[in-house]
């Protein structure tokens, strides 16, 4: 991991907060994507096609909430034969049309029946207040993507698999330490959310716990008194200058940046957080009892990601199942995972294998 000095991180969490409390902006993106489903990935569908890869947007219920997901059917589908399915859980600030439809799809060319969805509260699926992002509603997320999968026509119940990005990959780590119908389990650049908001990115925050935490506090009083949610993590990304983004000292947030506000832009995609959900997000850990974990297990991350330190320590602690490995793209950083293809191919060609031998 790359050491950065305490002054610069410091600098860079009064600036961006995991993600942004002040605004901070690019040279603004298309607000319309220009593809029929909203897909801003490279190669993503554009037409669903007789015997190739099909995509077809759903919505499902979800304890009261309607989820908006994605599911990918693989060439020559059909609803008569088998098929092993995985469920793809997108980044924090991300949709299903970003990095969790390009994962989604490239495994559904391989012959997978693959869903992605936008999480509770976020995106296009519904849920007030809006932008709320706490681990249970995270998790339960997931398992609602394995509910709906699991009765998807020609969908083996017993051969599902789950994919996490970034803070999906923490996510997903959380719900499979419960939910046995996964029978494997992967995750790109994980990013454990909890442990990021309680201690900073690279743990540059732990003396300002306490303070966060009133924060969030005084945040939910305000909305038990007036209704209005005050929101953290907002990124104006119509008005950085390139000066103040080479400032930011830490490739994750310099690239997600570039990345979620210039090249993959998406409309519905936001860094926005309800500031009371940080008294949750605070108090958890996805590497708490991973040790339930007891089905094999990948964990893919970038050799160069400023990251990295957490797909380490959840791997290190994952000791409930023998059949695990931590693979690690030669000179790749976090965000590169999400969309440069020759690391994006690597990625695939891992999974493939994983799942291929995990889930026969």
């Amino acid at each position: 991991m790359t050491m950065i000095s305490k002054k610069k991180l410091a600098l860079m969490a009064m600036m961006v907060m995991s993600l942004g409390v002040t605004s901070v902006s690019l040279a603004a993106g298309p607000v319309t994507t220009g593809n029929p489903y909203g897909l801003v990935y490279a190669n993503a569908i554009t037409q669903n096609e007789k015997g190739q890869v099909n995509i077809h947007p759903v919505h499902y219920d979800l304890d009261g909430r309607t989820i908006a997901a994605n599911v990918y059917t693989p060439k020559n589908y059909d609803p008569a034969k088998s098929y092993a399915a995985i469920v793809v859980a997108h980044p924090n600030g991300g949709v299903k049309e970003q990095v969790a439809g390009l994962y989604a799809q490239k495994l559904a060319e391989a012959g997978y029946v693959t869903i992605a969805a936008d999480a509770s509260f976020q995106g296009a699926s519904s849920g007030e207040p809006r932008h709320q992002d706490m681990p249970y509603f995270r998790t339960e997320d997931i398992h609602g993507m394995v509910d709906y999968i699991s009765q998807y026509p020609g969908v083996d119940k017993n051969r599902i698999g789950a994919l996490g990005i970034c803070g999906g990959g923490g996510y997903t780590l959380n719900a499979a330490k419960s939910d046995k119908r996964m029978k494997a389990v992967a995750t790109i650049s994980m990013f454990n959310s909890g442990r990021v908001r309680r201690e900073g990115y690279m743990d540059s925050q732990k003396d300002s716990v306490q303070e966060r935490l009133k924060a969030a506090n005084d945040a939910r009083q305000k909305a038990v008194e007036t209704g209005e949610h005050s929101i953290s993590g907002h990124v104006d990304f119509e008005s950085i200058t390139p000066e103040r983004l080479k400032s930011i000292p830490t490739d994750l947030y310099r690239e997600g940046l570039i990345y979620y506000g210039q090249t993959h832009r998406h409309p519905n995609s936001t860094f926005d957080y309800t500031t009371d959900s940080l008294s949750e997000l605070m108090t958890w850990d996805a590497t708490d009892h991973i040790d339930l974990i007891n089905v094999p297990l990948l964990m893919i991350a970038g050799s160069k990601a400023d990251s990295l330190y957490m797909t380490e320590d959840a791997y290190q602690k994952a000791t409930g199942t023998q059949d695990k490995e931590l693979f690690e793209i030669p000179g790749a950083t976090h965000i590169q995972t999400y969309y440069v293809p020759k690391y994006v191919n690597q990625a695939t060609a891992k999974l493939t294998e994983f799942f291929g031998r995990t889930l026969r």
